[in-house]
């Protein structure tokens, strides 16, 4: 498979991502990318040999992307509660303006065991690399003296990894983006060190 500097497997590996948000793994097929982007199946199998392959490109790129927008938001030294409201920020944005209305590991979990298994073992490092990520902002967070969990930092960040993406189905499900919002309103302020109020 052949990705970098590569603007055809690009345009395929966008089009892939965008099927997989709108209809999951099992709901598209190389026929429906050749005609998103006016390209051969042939040309497709070129850079993507199998449609696993293809899904794992795709994970592979959302964890890169992932890795170094948290890689900047740890640099620019931002507390653990800037970094949690970011995170939720990021996919608020997404849903309200449709161009990511649900992770694409996250719809690729939805259907683990119907996936091949190196789709599924991408699917499981993408969510292990985010509770890692969260467990690290946690623990941070608890040393600064800004976060106050109320159980296991490991258990608050599967709670709020379970939140947000519960967050995520419930906006598609009910058809209202707002839906996120509302569900992950008070998502980090619950984890807040309570402020003296003298």
């Amino acid at each position: 498979m052949t990705v970098s500097g590569d603007s055809t497997a690009g345009r395929i590996l966008e089009a892939g991502r965008q099927l997989i948000m709108r209809r999951g793994y099992s709901g598209f097929s190389y026929a429906d990318i050749a005609d998103a982007i006016d390209i051969r199946k042939a040309s497709i199998h070129h850079h993507f040999p199998t449609k696993a392959d293809l899904a794992v490109a795709v994970l592979q790129q959302s964890q890169a992307k992932f890795d170094a927008d948290m890689a900047l938001l740890d640099a620019s030294g931002a507390d653990a509660l800037v970094q949690m409201r970011a995170y939720i920020g990021y996919w608020e944005r997404c849903i309200a303006d449709d161009s990511a209305p649900f992770c694409v590991a996250g719809m690729l979990g939805a259907e683990l065991p119907a996936l091949p298994d190196e789709v599924a073992r991408a699917v499981k490092a993408h969510f292990d690399d985010l509770a890692a990520w969260l467990v690290r902002v946690l623990d941070t967070g608890v040393k600064d003296g800004v976060v106050q969990p109320g159980v296991s930092v490991q258990t608050e960040a599967a709670t709020f990894v379970s939140l947000v993406y519960g967050a995520m189905l419930a906006a598609r499900a009910y058809g209202n983006a707002g839906m996120f919002r509302d569900v992950t309103a008070g998502a980090v302020e619950r984890l807040a060190v309570p402020r003296n109020r003298a």
